[in-house]
């Protein structure tokens, strides 16, 4: 499948956009958290957003798009303390049509290309999806050299980009 992708940072006037798109990733995932809509017949709003603007030396939200249209976003974090500086992914979505096309698997090597650094991407222990997804990606960006660990309920691949 040739598909014709781009990534760009959103922009502060497309966060409504991001917050629609959120709606598609909740329902997502929640088969993997308990998670229900609320009375609205949405899901709940996710708590961080605004901070992807407010806070924008640690925090990056960025949309992907397949031929102009949305196909998904990433938000990536810096996270920082006395003990550790590392990239992380917030949140990773790619819509179910364009899945397995290989748009993920690049959306990711973007990500961390974008992010020089040390990197810790996490999954819950309940998603075997994205355990997989993000072994075999990481895997191949890094050509193996990886660690990962079990915390807290998280899978979590530690590698350096």
């Amino acid at each position: 499948m040739d598909i014709d992708y781009h990534v760009y940072k959103a922009a502060e006037e497309e966060k409504d956009i991001l917050k629609n798109l959120m709606q598609f990733y909740f329902y997502d995932f929640s088969e993997y958290v308990k998670s229900d809509v609320e009375e609205t017949g949405l899901f709940g709003e996710y708590t961080h957003l605004d901070d992807y603007w407010t806070d924008k030396n640690n925090r990056f939200p960025y949309f992907v798009k397949i031929n102009g249209k949305y196909a998904g976003f990433v938000l990536v974090r810096l996270i920082q303390s006395e003990e550790k500086s590392v990239f992380s992914i917030a949140e990773f979505f790619i819509m179910k049509k364009y899945r397995h096309s290989g748009l993920g698997r690049n959306v990711a090597h973007t990500m961390f290309d974008l992010h020089k650094g040390k990197w810790e991407v996490f999954q819950i222990e309940r998603n075997i999806p994205a355990q997989h997804f993000w072994r075999k990606v990481i895997a191949e960006y890094t050509k193996g050299l990886f660690t990962e660990r079990v915390e807290q309920g998280r899978i979590i691949q530690v590698f350096v980009s």
